[in-house]
């Protein structure tokens, strides 16, 4: 590989990594829109962030967005991540999934991570949609 050729790559590959980047964050702004603003990520965590996980593993097609959104949901109320939680039931109502698909989700969740797993999501879940209702009415 000669010289020029090199430098096409890196460039051809820094770009895709800035596009990826930017389509992360098009996803994130579409999937927490409304939501409080939290303290910024550092920047390398930031990057993976935007770029990997909402730029590569949510777009890669072999799931609808409103399908990974259901498995994040009930991956972080089994692991018991709260403020992650909040902010995906808020993503998940973003992307049109009903309160009653969450609700359903989060009784399977207690059946199978256990019961303090699934009635914490179910909390979780109506705090986040009586906060959108409210701020909702509050426009």
């Amino acid at each position: 590989m000669n010289r020029l050729s090199c430098y096409i790559r890196v460039m051809t590959d820094d770009q895709a990594a800035e596009d990826r980047v930017r389509a992360g964050r098009e996803l994130a702004a579409r999937l927490f829109a409304g939501a409080p603003r939290t303290p910024p990520l550092p920047s390398e965590m930031a990057r993976h962030t935007m770029g990997h996980l909402f730029g590569d593993v949510w777009q890669d097609g072999s799931l609808a967005v409103e399908e990974r959104s259901l498995v994040t949901c009930v991956i972080l109320a089994t692991l018991g991540r709260e403020a992650e939680l909040r902010l995906h039931v808020r993503g998940a109502r973003n992307l049109g999934i009903t309160r009653e698909k969450l609700e359903a989700t989060m009784v399977h969740v207690a059946h199978y991570a256990g019961w303090p797993a699934g009635v914490s999501g179910q909390r979780i879940l109506a705090e986040v949609w009586e906060q959108m209702d409210a701020d909702t009415g509050a426009r």
